[in-house]
């Protein structure tokens, strides 16, 4: 239901209300905040796996070590991205640890807590392709590149969510891989990887290995049923998608 007739000159179409567009910006809102909320489960579990994995793996300071990311440079813009969140801190843990101690980092499970989770995506991206990043990805039952893919897309909506952008009918700039084999049941074939339905089927196949007991599609169908005049097509949503295994 996009209500514009020209974005240019920002005129509307014949019989456009304000009620109209009042539902839009009401859907909007509760879609965010649903994703936004759902976002931030996945964002503590991939904090948890990075850096555990990669402490029992490596040592317990493999983020700050350049040996173990294929791009240097790359990586100590991320290191110093990742030092400023460090220093803006008052978590309690920090702080002792800044009073105790004259490392320039905290061991990664106290350093990774206060990294945002762009600069999460960021690391991932940039260590090495190994056994151990692919045993991160594996940990969601997808490859390491499509799970690169993904954390990617999925931080750049977080964004969308977090400064009230708009997102139910937006086309994503940044676009994820459609995987070739998944651990779990996800789409039986591709869909729109620019359309938000496609990132909210990301969301919910990591959901069920996070909290295989996710209430997440009973709200999301919830919310799309007290928005029937929401064009769901517009949102990349293929007909039928309910019946997919992925929302079961």
């Amino acid at each position: 239901m996009p209500l514009m007739d020209d974005k240019v000159l920002h005129t509307f179409k014949s019989g456009t209300t304000f009620e109209q567009a009042f539902e839009l910006y009401k859907f909007d809102s509760r879609l965010r905040k649903l994703v936004a909320s759902e976002l931030e489960k996945i964002e503590v579990s991939i904090r948890t796996q990075m850096a555990y994995i990669l402490a029992d793996e490596i040592d317990i300071y493999w983020f700050s070590d350049s040996i173990n990311f294929a791009n240097p440079i790359k990586h100590a813009a991320t290191l110093a991205n990742l030092k400023t969140e460090l220093d803006r801190s008052d978590d309690d843990q920090i702080l002792r640890f800044k009073n105790t101690y004259s490392d320039p980092f905290p061991p990664a499970w106290m350093t990774l807590e206060v990294a945002s989770f762009g600069t999460l995506s960021m690391l991932f991206k940039l260590l090495k392709p190994n056994l151990t990043k692919r045993k991160i990805a594996g940990f969601y039952g997808v490859s390491d590149s499509v799970f690169e893919s993904w954390l990617h897309s999925i931080v750049y909506v977080r964004n969308i969510c977090a400064h009230h952008s708009r997102l139910w009918n937006k086309t994503l700039r940044i676009q994820p891989l459609f995987p070739k084999r998944t651990a779990h049941a996800f789409l039986s074939s591709p869909v729109r990887s620019d359309r938000v339905y496609y990132v909210l089927c990301i969301i919910q196949y990591l959901l069920k290995t996070v909290n295989p007991s996710t209430t997440f599609p009973l709200r999301l169908k919830a919310l799309l049923a007290e928005h029937l005049n929401v064009d769901i097509n517009a949102m990349g949503f293929m007909k039928d998608w309910d019946k997919e295994a992925l929302w079961h």
